[in-house]
């Protein structure tokens, strides 16, 4: 088991080379998606090139519990705010609080960057994970529809960090 104590939540570093270890780590993260979500997750399409790809865009920060990756988060930024994406957490350590401790890191990012706020999408088939965002302070501000869709598909989050 692991302690959030022993946690560390470092930004990902322009040299860094482990990106099929965090590939690895969404696919896992995100497996219990698949036959769920519909359209299927986007997670499918990542490489470790398109990984390395969107760390060069975004803000990548790690969960490290000595030298293992166990989360990761991506943010991008916005005008007035950070959009936050790919949130894992491996299957093995998740409820732990590392997917919090990912969270506050990328709030306290918002915060240093003079943003107000902080926003995510979930899935409208995933209750769960619209209910811990919620449990940190995050507000259903929008449904939208992927592409093709005539229906909502996401519902978009948002946290005001001040």
């Amino acid at each position: 088991m692991t302690r959030t104590a022993d946690i560390v939540i470092n930004r990902i570093p322009a040299d860094f080379d482990r990106w099929n270890e965090v590939l690895a780590l969404i696919l896992r993260a995100f497996a219990f998606m698949d036959g769920i979500i519909d359209p299927p997750s986007s997670a499918h399409l990542l490489t470790a090139e398109t990984l390395r790809d969107k760390a060069r865009r975004e803000t990548g920060m790690l969960a490290l519990s000595g030298n293992r990756i166990v989360g990761c988060i991506f943010a991008l930024e916005r005008t007035d705010h950070l959009y936050v994406g790919k949130l894992a957490v491996t299957p093995d350590c998740q409820g732990q609080g590392i997917g919090r401790l990912l969270m506050q890191a990328v709030q306290d990012f918002a915060r240093s960057r003079g943003k107000a706020a902080i926003e995510l999408q979930t899935r409208i088939e995933l209750a769960g994970n619209q209910a811990a965002f919620a449990r940190l302070g995050f507000r259903e501000t929008v449904r939208t529809a992927h592409e093709g869709y005539a229906r909502p598909t996401s519902v978009t989050m948002r946290k005001t960090v001040s």
